[in-house]
């Protein structure tokens, strides 16, 4: 009559018409931007970073779509961010829900969609995009490129306040493979009255390797803490001080490149 596929089955039951978890799941969204207009809600935007593909996450899209719907009462779009595109590609898959017309296609935004932010000027207007620029291409672009692209990023973190130009400016450096970034360490030691912003003396600059690395971790700590508190993530004492206690560059790279997906702060921390 409904014309509806069922799949075959062994046996069935009466299950729960409440859908309360006696043992609640915390599902959380990366970042929901709600957009109003005249003190009402009309949509809302589900942002989701992602650096490798994970099966779970196809199982809870749907998840956030659905629960963001019914709390809000407005549309609600779901934009995954990959930095590769092979993430990019296994993100755009069409996750079919098993209702006849329920299928969930994600939006999917790649390195390919990504532009490519060489001029300062331009990166200036759009801070963020320029350090999604690094981020994207940074790794695979030829040296002399991806340092271009990192100059124009700092040339916008440098007229930011400290809380976002220090955690970006970690970012540029991080996503940079290790000939461009020696090249802009050398570009910054040969020339350092362009990169005479507060973040630069601070975390790159002069002075004894000492001071320098505690300098870099500082402002990689700095960077972890914005993005968990950013995503909303809850940062228990105990968790915030062995974050701050850590002087070890590697397991703080470990941690940001974590904490843009880790589901909570002791998933963060739990093989450290």
């Amino acid at each position: 009559m409904l014309r509806t596929p069922i799949p075959d089955f062994d046996s069935a039951h009466i299950g729960e018409a409440d859908g309360t978890d006696p043992v609640p799941v915390t599902f959380t969204a990366d970042l929901v931007i709600v957009l109003e207009q005249a003190g009402r809600n009309v949509c809302a935007l589900i942002l989701e970073p992602q650096l490798t593909p994970k099966a779970n996450k196809r199982r809870v899209w749907p998840h956030y779509l659905t629960g963001a719907h019914a709390k809000l009462g407005c549309d609600v779009i779901l934009l995954v961010v990959a930095v590769d595109e092979g993430v990019a590609r296994w993100a755009r898959e069409p996750i079919p829900l098993g209702h006849p017309g329920f299928c969930l296609t994600p939006l999917v935004l790649g390195p390919n969609d990504i532009p490519q932010i060489l001029d300062p000027a331009e990166a200036r207007k759009t801070p963020e995009l320029a350090i999604l620029s690094v981020m994207a291409h940074g790794q695979k672009e030829q040296p002399e490129r991806a340092v271009e692209m990192a100059k124009a990023a700092l040339a916008a973190c440098h007229e930011l306040d400290a809380d976002r130009a220090l955690p970006y400016s970690e970012l540029v450096f991080l996503s940079l493979n290790q000939v461009a970034k020696a090249a802009l360490e050398n570009l910054m030691a040969t020339r350092p009255f362009e990169y005479q912003s507060d973040f630069a003396l601070k975390h790159r600059g002069e002075g004894r390797t000492e001071g320098r690395t505690e300098g870099i971790a500082e402002g990689r700590i700095h960077a972890i803490l914005t993005v968990l508190e950013v995503r909303g993530l809850p940062i228990p004492n105990t968790a915030r001080a062995r974050i701050l206690a850590c002087t070890d560059l590697d397991v703080l790279n470990r941690w940001i490149r974590q904490a843009v997906t880790a589901t909570s702060v002791d998933e963060l921390l739990r093989d450290s």
